[in-house]
């Protein structure tokens, strides 16, 4: 597989204190930047009301906007191209992390659809600027579609107007942390979407191969053993061993064990 075929992930990692961005994410971003790799941010809360886990960045404020920047400054620098993953919770959040205790609210209350969304988005930056992240076959938070593949690809074949930059697409396997064997597949949502895809959800390097060989994809997304491995491009390039990733430390406040301390192949060496 290509170097540029490596995506990182869009991965929470609960250390951006207050919701703001903070410098020890210029190091975590620019240790899995490579030239011309793509990086799709952890996981920013659009709004006050859009959060549901402690310490996840945002970007609405100007505080949380202007500590974002260095940020991308330094993966450009290194040749990078960085997408800002933005979500709102939903009703997985809790009154814990609401503004004044109030109830939490989703789009269903709000009438916000996936479609006016992207439409909003796209005529405010641009559809080059765009992209999506779509998980119609996750089980979690009671958030389950009776019909998941019918979803998917009513979903994919609505975006294909807009003309946005991808569509990244979570693997049916996965389940919150585990593959799982299921009978569905991406492959139909991949034939109807007519931009870039990228796929994720507990891939290793042989199977991404084989999702790229077999036009399953254009780009392969990975996240824990991006954590891990920093270098991960290159090692899959030169079919180095990988470090083994530790679960224990992917949600903890530090700002160094498990976040920017795994070693690089050279290091090891």
């Amino acid at each position: 597989m290509d170097m540029e075929r490596v995506v990182l992930a869009p991965l929470t990692r609960q250390r951006s204190y207050g919701n703001v961005p903070q410098p020890h994410a210029i190091l975590y971003y620019t240790q899995r930047t490579s030239n011309g790799g793509l990086l799709i941010s952890e996981a920013t809360g659009v709004s006050d009301t859009a959060q549901g886990y402690q310490d996840t960045p945002g970007i609405w404020t100007k505080e949380q906007v202007e500590a974002w920047k260095p940020i991308v400054d330094a993966v450009h620098a290194k040749g990078g191209i960085f997408f800002c993953q933005i979500w709102h919770v939903g009703r997985v959040s809790n009154t814990d992390f609401q503004p004044n205790g109030q109830d939490p609210i989703s789009s269903t209350d709000k009438g916000l659809t996936p479609k006016i969304q992207i439409e909003s988005v796209v005529k405010e930056i641009g559809a080059d600027k765009v992209g999506i992240r779509l998980s119609p076959f996750a089980d979690y938070s009671e958030a389950e579609d009776s019909n998941p593949e019918a979803l998917g690809l009513y979903m994919v074949e609505s975006l294909n107007k807009y003309g946005i930059s991808y569509c990244h697409m979570v693997e049916p396997r996965m389940t919150l942390e585990e593959k799982s064997s299921v009978p569905h597949s991406l492959v139909p949502m991949r034939k109807a979407f007519n931009g870039t895809f990228i796929v994720a959800g507990g891939y290793v390097k042989e199977d991404g191969n084989n999702a790229i060989d077999e036009d399953r994809a254009d780009l392969v997304a990975y996240g824990r053993w991006f954590i891990s491995n920093p270098d991960l491009p290159g090692r899959f390039k030169l079919d180095a061993p990988l470090n083994k990733y530790n679960r224990d430390t992917f949600y903890v406040s530090d700002p160094i064990i498990g976040y920017t301390d795994y070693p690089f192949l050279e290091a090891k060496s």
